[in-house]
């Protein structure tokens, strides 16, 4: 009786419920956030909190202690004679050397000794550490890539300039003379000035000019004066000799 209460309870193999529960997806979003403005992306961006940085407690890194280099002894000699030529030297012009090969390098030394003029070859690092400590300080920018000085006692600027031209693959940066920074415009138009002899000749030969005119002008009313007394005395003389004549 149980077993057939329960083969008619079960349900059969094959048979479906009548209802099914069906579970259906959920719907789609359709609202989407919003670009926001890039103004207010800029003011977010400025506005934004930044955490200062953590102090460090003292003791956590070694402390950094600069050690002083000190000069090697080749270095003084050359700042030694960097000195002696820098107070001794009249003309001091400095030269670009654009790869120039040792033929032209000696061939430049000849013509330049021809007028006195002796080329000199000090390290960049050595003329920057020199110059920094000296009144010559703005000279500095010029010695920048493979330089060469011209040392001279005498201003020998024409001189240089030719012997310049000759040379292409040598470039002028600039120069002190007596003193004076001068730049490769400067330097032309210095030579085209005319010799300190020549100067003094004209500065004296007009000297003397307005002296002459000076004592011309000085001595001008004393012989007019002379000359027109000169003068009354020969007619007094004219007019005395009638006078004598009609008495005899």
């Amino acid at each position: 009786m149980a077993a057939t209460l329960c083969v008619k309870l079960l349900p059969k193999q094959g048979w479906l419920p009548l209802t099914q529960s069906v579970r259906h997806g959920s719907k789609a979003v359709t609202r989407h956030r919003k670009p926001m403005h890039f103004l207010k992306q800029k003011l977010m961006a400025v506005t934004q909190y930044i955490p200062p940085a953590r102090a460090v407690p003292p003791g956590v890194y070694p402390t950094q202690t600069k050690g002083v280099e000190e000069e090697s002894g080749l270095v003084l000699l050359m700042k030694r004679d960097l000195k002696k030529i820098f107070e001794d030297s009249k003309m001091i012009a400095v030269v670009q050397n654009s790869n120039s090969n040792v033929e032209d390098m000696v061939l430049l030394k000849y013509r330049l000794h021809k007028h006195s003029i002796i080329v000199k070859v000090f390290p960049n690092k050595v003329m920057r550490s020199f110059l920094s400590d000296s009144i010559y300080c703005n000279m500095i920018p010029l010695f920048i890539g493979p330089t060469v000085i011209f040392v001279s006692n005498e201003l020998k600027v024409k001189e240089m300039l030719s012997v310049l031209r000759a040379s292409p693959q040598m470039t002028l940066l600039g120069a002190c003379i007596e003193n004076t920074l001068l730049s490769p415009q400067g330097v032309a138009n210095f030579s085209k000035l005319p010799s300190m002899t020549v100067v003094q000749g004209e500065v004296i030969s007009g000297l003397a000019m307005l002296t002459s005119h000076t004592a011309t002008l000085l001595q001008h009313p004393h012989t007019h004066l002379t000359q027109l007394l000169q003068q009354y005395v020969q007619q007094q003389t004219l007019e005395g000799a009638p006078t004598a004549e009609e008495a005899t």
